[in-house]
């Protein structure tokens, strides 16, 4: 299981956000039980106990020989930093399709645009995270695809990378923290997975 540290991206090559990104504050779109719009709200609000259900998703790439693509966050994230976790994850801009913000968003943190991505469904769900004591009140569009290309990730964004098997992941999974929710939205996306990559890779 190969792990690479984000820390060779070159400077230049990070986002580096303007005074006005830093002023700004970062607004999520609010959702009822079934997934509609129902307005708005800062971040991090949304993530304060008890949480408000918002709109997010998980992205899941897999390279050609089947091994699923992990990101370890990065150490200054506010939250869950220093955990493992799917591919990508994060929450469309108010308004932004889904599909158009998971590969924003692989983009934007790990330098590299999926090959093929698809939507894989829908999960909702409620989990604090007992590290930063926030809330994932979540209304989450899964997508899976393929990374054929080179990363290059964002070092304020991403500590590690790997690509693992099943057994890889089982193992990993008894040995570091992984994050509150990644285990629900794989569980969640495993029917799309296989129908992607295949029964072969174990998945």
């Amino acid at each position: 299981m190969p792990i690479t540290s984000a820390e060779g991206r070159s400077a230049d090559s990070a986002a580096v956000p303007s005074s006005a990104d830093a002023a700004e504050p970062i607004m999520l779109e609010l959702v009822d039980e079934d997934g509609r719009t129902i307005g708005t709200a800062e971040k991090l609000s949304a993530h304060v106990s008890p949480g408000r259900l918002h709109r997010a998703f998980s992205v899941f790439l897999f390279d050609d020989a089947g091994r699923l693509l992990l990101q370890r966050r990065a150490l200054g994230k506010y939250h869950s930093p220093g955990v493992w976790s799917n591919t990508c994850c994060g929450h469309p801009y108010p308004g932004e399709r889904p599909f158009v913000a998971a590969a924003r968003r692989t983009a934007e943190e790990l330098g590299v645009a999926p090959a093929l991505l698809r939507e894989a469904g829908t999960v909702r769900y409620n989990h604090p995270d007992p590290l930063s004591g926030l809330v994932e009140q979540e209304y989450n569009h899964l997508f899976v695809g393929l990374v054929r290309d080179g990363l290059d990730p964002d070092p304020e964004e991403v500590e590690e990378t790997a690509f693992v098997t099943p057994a890889e992941l089982e193992k990993l999974m008894g040995e570091v923290t992984f994050s509150a929710w990644f285990a629900t939205v794989l569980d969640a996306a495993r029917p799309a997975v296989r129908e992607l990559i295949g029964t072969a890779a174990g998945w």
